[in-house]
């Protein structure tokens, strides 16, 4: 990879990688987004299908609520209390391509020796989906032999005088 980016030169503080792996990068938070988009809404179903305690998928749903990916609804079967089921929004559901490449690589490099466990498929001719990288022009695939990074306008200069304050990710 051709770098243009002197990467000592600049501050990690604000680093969007970081920023969305304190949201998302852990492992049960991934699981539970991924049950989200095969259409699971219910906790006690997400809670089954994870095998995950009780207060590790609530506070995991708390965050995802928080940070707007998933949002709350309330229902109620007959005869029974309110319950609260959770559907993914328009900013959950951008996070479906990173799902889908993380699929993707474990197909390739993790599947069981039979092959992968679970396929999504093009609802209109059934054939797989994969993500691919692009640029704005429609150039690709692209891989990382194919991009550098550059200074971006919230780029903050590396222990630079006057810099802002450290902000955690």
């Amino acid at each position: 990879m051709s770098v243009d980016l002197n990467r000592g030169a600049f501050s990690a503080d604000n680093c969007s990688v970081a920023r969305t792996l304190a949201v998302v990068g852990e492992k049960w938070t991934m699981l539970v987004l991924r049950e989200a988009f095969y259409g699971v809404r219910r906790f006690s179903e997400i809670q089954a299908n994870l095998g995950i305690a009780r207060n590790l998928l609530t506070d995991r749903l708390g965050t995802l609520v928080e940070h707007g990916i998933l949002d709350r609804e309330t229902y109620q079967e007959p005869n029974s209390r309110a319950r609260q089921e959770y559907r993914l929004t328009p900013k959950g559901h951008d996070l479906f391509p990173a799902l889908i490449a993380l699929l993707q690589w474990g197909d390739t490099y993790l599947a069981d020796p039979a092959g992968p466990a679970v396929t999504v498929e093009h609802n209109d001719c059934g054939s797989a989906v994969h993500v691919e990288l692009r640029c704005a022009h429609g150039h690709g695939p692209l891989t990382v032999r194919d991009v550098h990074p550059v200074p971006g306008p919230g780029a903050l200069p590396s222990g630079a005088a006057g810099s802002p304050p450290r902000r955690s990710a």
